[in-house]
């Protein structure tokens, strides 16, 4: 019992009395860590990633703006919540000089889609907005609060009044409320873009054919035609008016001066 008690006893000097296990000797990994390029093909398909420093933080408005009510957990969605204070950073940072917004959204929560369009509306700092995909419903206002937006080619963007889903009290309040918010839709949309406020009404409450119930389908072109998007073009365009914006603000700060 001595025996194995003396066997590991370590000297003053750092040595070990057991010859065998030597203290200097550095200790072996019984469990190899998966490295950070096979977490990169797990996660993300790609052995590495690039690390670019740029002046231009990048956001994505995808799926479902998201609400007060959580969407089921297989719905792809935009939380409010995680997206407001990330607008506040940006515009605190001073290393972020401008913003690009990448949608691909079929709508969601109007108040949740108001606010984030108002913040990004209000915000100093030069932002661009690509609508990829579509921009739909309550997308637009998102898409129009850019400093300038665009739109790909084969991007659609369904306008199409406000809809309540759920129980809904059949009382003249109701449909009052429900008026009221969608005035507030429609003068964000007119405020922030070159469509007439005649043209966006047209197109808001267009009917006759069973897909144009659902909305109008404003295609590429179309957008830009009505006035709803500034113009058509991709990642490109989008990124060199984004520093032509930020090369315009720090030129008229110098001026300021």
């Amino acid at each position: 019992m001595s025996h194995f008690h003396n066997s590991l006893l370590i000297s003053q000097d750092g040595q070990s009395d057991n010859p065998e296990t030597p203290a200097n000797e550095p200790p072996k990994k019984n469990k190899l860590k998966k490295g950070s390029a096979a977490d990169n093909i797990q996660e993300l398909g790609s052995a590495e990633i690039p690390a670019v420093k740029s002046n231009i933080h990048v956001m994505t408005i995808i799926g479902q703006i998201e609400g007060h009510m959580i969407l089921p957990p297989n719905n792809k969605s935009t939380k409010y919540e995680h997206v407001m204070p990330q607008l506040v950073a940006i515009e605190q940072s001073n290393e972020i000089e401008g913003l690009m917004l990448l949608l691909n959204t079929v709508g969601g929560d109007v108040e949740a889609g108001l606010a984030i369009a108002e913040m990004v509306a209000s915000m100093s700092k030069p932002s661009v907005s690509i609508v990829l995909g579509g921009g739909h419903s309550i997308g637009v206002p998102v898409a129009v609060s850019a400093t300038h937006s665009f739109i790909v080619e084969s991007a659609s963007m369904t306008i199409h009044p406000i809809r309540l889903t759920g129980l809904v009290i059949g009382a003249q309040s109701s449909f009052d409320y429900l008026e009221k918010m969608q005035e507030r839709v429609n003068k964000f949309v007119v405020g922030h873009s070159r469509v007439s406020e005649s043209k966006w009404r047209e197109l808001l409450y267009k009917t006759g054919e069973l897909s144009r119930d659902i909305g109008t389908s404003v295609v590429g072109k179309d957008a830009v035609k009505y006035g709803l998007i500034d113009a058509v073009g991709g990642i490109s365009e989008a990124m060199g008016k984004l520093q032509e914006l930020i090369k315009v603000k720090k030129t008229s700060k110098g001026l300021k001066q």
